[in-house]
């Protein structure tokens, strides 16, 4: 069992370091710690912004966060609602396989569903990442019909 929970100011450095393995395990992007570390402090000092959540293994002696994912939210004129999109997701290596995404999923898809505002999840994930689109498969969710499209100047 893993406690689930939303993210505090104090963690912050370890999900600006999850933030960095998975974009170089995920895309071989290396990312600038000087743009991601106060990117990670405005989504947890504004929660209009988004939302961090942190699994963690929790013991009699200590605590340690092992997984993240982050919820933006993207208004939906057509459902009238917010769709909650799944982003920013990591979980510790040597935790893979235990149920850490899972129970991640499972709480943001309660609350989710529990607001009145939100209309469902999305996500997106690298074409070739084919363990990431299985796992997300078993809890349910289906291919979109759309594909995405971007402009990324801060690059």
């Amino acid at each position: 069992m893993h406690n689930i929970r939303d993210a505090r100011p104090s963690d912050a450095p370890t999900i600006v370091d999850f933030n960095i393995r998975m974009a170089w395990e995920t895309e071989q992007k290396r990312l600038d710690p000087t743009k991601i570390t106060p990117g990670v402090a405005a989504v947890l000092s504004r929660p209009e912004l988004g939302r961090y959540f942190v699994a963690e293994n929790v013991t009699e002696r200590e605590s340690e966060v092992i997984g993240q994912l982050m919820i933006t939210y993207e208004w939906s004129d057509w459902r009238n609602g917010n769709f909650w999109w799944i982003q920013s997701v990591y979980v510790r290596e040597d935790t893979r396989g235990q149920g850490v995404f899972r129970a991640l999923y499972e709480h943001v898809e309660r609350l989710a569903r529990a607001d009145a505002g939100s209309c469902g999840l999305r996500l997106y994930v690298e074409h070739a990442n084919e363990r990431a689109k299985g796992v997300y498969r078993k809890l349910g969710m289906q291919p979109s019909d759309y594909v995405f499209y971007e402009i990324d100047w801060s690059a």
